[in-house]
């Protein structure tokens, strides 16, 4: 019963990493952060598995970016002034920040985007954490 609860908090901690590292680099970066934590914790199966989540965890792909970039650009949102370092894992305020929906030809999501010191972020709507800094 105590190994499966601590297999189960690592498997948590390693979907998170990977997450946190497709957030800030795209696809191929969670697929490799996933891999790399996957096989630390799975051996073999755990890098495939890891992958996997990795790739899949839902931000802008790198491909997507330089045109989602120009897309929030045209928009011309008001940019947010954010007293912290802009960075991914941030918490921004609960008001006073807006947050837009991403269009689906940038890829489905469940995050929203607003734009915070003049950088385009993704945001989880449920927490208000950046998961992704895509400029």
């Amino acid at each position: 019963m105590k190994r499966t609860l601590i297999t189960g908090a690592v498997v948590a901690s390693a979907l998170s990493i990977s997450t946190m590292a497709m957030a800030q680099g795209g696809a191929p970066a969670g697929a490799v952060g996933g891999a790399i934590v996957g096989g630390a914790v799975g051996g073999p199966v755990g890098a495939a598995v890891g992958a996997a989540a990795g790739a899949t965890a839902g931000g802008i792909a790198d491909d997507a970016r330089p045109r989602f970039r120009s897309y929030v650009v045209e928009r011309r949102h008001p940019s947010y002034r954010y007293q912290s370092e802009v960075r991914v894992g941030a918490e921004l305020p609960n008001s006073g920040v807006t947050y837009y929906e991403v269009p689906r030809e940038y890829g489905t999501t469940q995050y929203r985007y607003t734009v915070v010191n003049d950088r385009t972020v993704l945001v989880d709507p449920g927490t208000h954490r950046i998961v992704q800094v895509v400029d």
